[in-house]
């Protein structure tokens, strides 16, 4: 299937793993990547992802051409169908922090912009081609993109369908961190292990709030993020943390006597 499921502590890493083919998706690892989220987000003890493509050459170059594109153009499947891959529709609010090495295209760079942290190699390049060969990039793209950069650089990037540097990503915003490759799969685990560390009914629920209330009208959006904090501040570990902050006030307040 060539989708790679591992587990680190409370961290799920799930890897693309097809480097003779630059980690192409064929369309049994559309549905592997979808079962593999569907897997993180259903067990309590994994509290954040890490998505990474095997081998130096590639995080992904999308759709397999001889194979998953076939289909789609043959109508023999709705896109639809690749939601869950590419995390869209299955209420996945536990963070994924993407490490990116390679060529990061098409379907890959979908891949990355359905993730919440981006991770990448200084010599990464990357791809929105669909334009170039008649279609859209229709996994999440159309309508992330316009939400995650400036209206101006989303469009530069899906209308003219060039290649790009990780630093020209990172100048429009797109990824967060540029580094030499060997670091990039390093500093993701090591941001994924920092999220998993802080309380888990809060990242989720931050996520949840960043992914569900952009659209809503102000004053529903604000109802909605109280009643979310009202879970987060009732719940077990806002307690739980609640008494470790009021404990060491009270050891600093008794060692200044």
């Amino acid at each position: 299937m060539s989708i790679r499921y591992e587990t680190r502590g409370a961290v799920a890493v799930i890897t693309l793993d097809r480097p003779e083919k630059l980690n192409a998706m064929s369309l049994a690892m559309y549905d592997g990547l979808g079962a593999a989220y569907i897997r993180a987000r259903d067990d309590a003890a994994i509290h954040a992802i890490v998505l990474t493509g095997a081998g130096e050459r590639a995080f992904s170059v999308g759709a397999d051409l001889t194979e998953s594109i076939p289909a789609l153009a043959e109508d023999r499947f709705d896109i639809s169908e690749w939601d869950a891959a590419h995390a869209k529709g299955i209420r996945l609010y536990k963070p994924v922090i993407s490490a990116v090495r390679g060529a990061c295209i098409g379907g890959g760079m979908e891949f990355m912009l359905s993730t919440d942290i981006r991770i990448v190699a200084e010599d990464a390049l990357f791809q929105l081609p669909e334009p170039e060969h008649g279609f859209v990039p229709a996994g999440g793209t159309l309508v992330r993109l316009v939400r995650q950069a400036s209206y101006a650089h989303a469009m530069q990037i899906m209308l003219m369908a060039e290649r790009l540097s990780a630093q020209d990503l990172y100048r429009m915003g797109v990824v967060n961190e540029v580094l030499p490759a060997d670091q990039v799969l390093p500093r993701a685990m090591a941001v994924a292990e920092r999220i998993a560390s802080l309380g888990a009914i809060a990242v989720q629920t931050i996520k949840e709030a960043a992914l569900e209330l952009q659209s809503e009208p102000l004053d529903q959006a604000f109802a909605c993020e109280a009643q979310l904090g009202q879970r987060a501040f009732t719940c077990d570990d806002a307690k739980a943390g609640l008494a470790r902050f009021v404990e060491r006030g009270r050891r600093k307040t008794e060692s200044g006597r």
